[in-house]
């Protein structure tokens, strides 16, 4: 299950380094990559088909994103998961990002997604992150800037 508001919030401002926009201090992406990898493909075999993957990702704060399709999903829609390059954390959003509010996700987003989903990022160390406070605006620290354009979502899963 995601953490609870708080417990985002203080992990948010924890992982925000102003000198580390892309990766944090230290990060392997060897290690990083081989643990993606591994999601991908208990993934696949969770939801009994192929997931699209994307592992191409520069300039961004994230690592890469693994797409359930819909055909797989009892919600029946795509799954993504969106996987950070800080804190292990990951975000699961029903369609695309950004496709729907919080009250639609809770109703369309079934719990047997929810929780083959939850299992395998827990099973991996992955933390799941909320998305619906990723789009908060942001007020870090980081260059990011503080426009109101700017979230949360920015700063952690997304290109820069």
């Amino acid at each position: 299950m995601p953490l609870d508001d708080q417990d985002v919030w203080d992990l948010l401002r924890r992982l925000d380094d102003p000198n580390h926009l892309e990766f944090p201090r230290g990060y392997d992406h060897a290690a990083a990559r081989a643990r993606f990898d591994r999601l991908a493909g208990r993934l696949d075999r969770r939801f009994r088909c192929t997931c699209s993957v994307d592992r191409g990702v520069q300039d961004a704060s994230h690592h890469g994103t693994i797409v359930i399709p819909d055909t797989a999903a009892a919600s029946g829609e795509r799954i993504t998961v969106i996987v950070s390059n800080f804190g292990n954390s990951a975000a699961v959003t029903l369609g695309n990002p950004g496709s729907y509010g919080e009250d639609e996700e809770n109703v369309l987003f079934e719990n047997a997604d929810r929780r083959r989903i939850d299992d395998e990022l827990k099973a991996l160390g992955y933390t799941n992150v909320s998305e619906h406070l990723l789009r908060a605006r942001y007020d870090g620290v980081s260059g990011l800037g503080s426009s109101a354009r700017r979230t949360w979502w920015d700063r952690f899963f997304d290109y820069l």
